[in-house]
């Protein structure tokens, strides 16, 4: 699967959190000031190309749905981050935001727990 770059996966969350959308739906979800109506649709036609996104045709315009689900695209790039940062580690990953405080305890203990419910 291909990464994405920042505005891609800006465009993808808004369409896993709408699920269908045109260009203008698109728009209205991002915050002040709002992106280009073409800078929007050309991101999505590129979307579309790397896979990740598909379209329906409605009247004279296109309603956009994602392909890729968002679950798979987090797992992808999970993976992706522990390989180039942690040598493939998620042990090293963890330890890494323990140091750096950016996880407690008590967050530990609670992933702890969701690892072994399913196990």
């Amino acid at each position: 699967m291909k990464q994405l770059t920042k505005a891609e996966e800006d465009i993808m969350q808004i369409l896993w959190q709408l699920q269908k959308a045109n260009v203008k739906a698109i728009i209205e979800q991002y915050p002040e000031p709002k992106p280009a109506y073409n800078t929007v649709s050309t991101i999505v036609r590129i979307l579309e190309s790397k896979g990740f996104v598909d379209y329906e045709k409605q009247g004279k315009g296109h309603v956009y749905f994602p392909v890729v689900l968002q679950q798979e695209y987090s797992n992808q790039s999970i993976n992706k981050l522990v390989d180039n940062y942690f040598q493939g580690s998620f042990k090293s990953m963890v330890s890494f935001f323990m140091k750096k405080n950016d996880i407690s305890l008590n967050e530990l203990e609670s992933v702890l727990k969701e690892i072994n419910k399913k196990q």
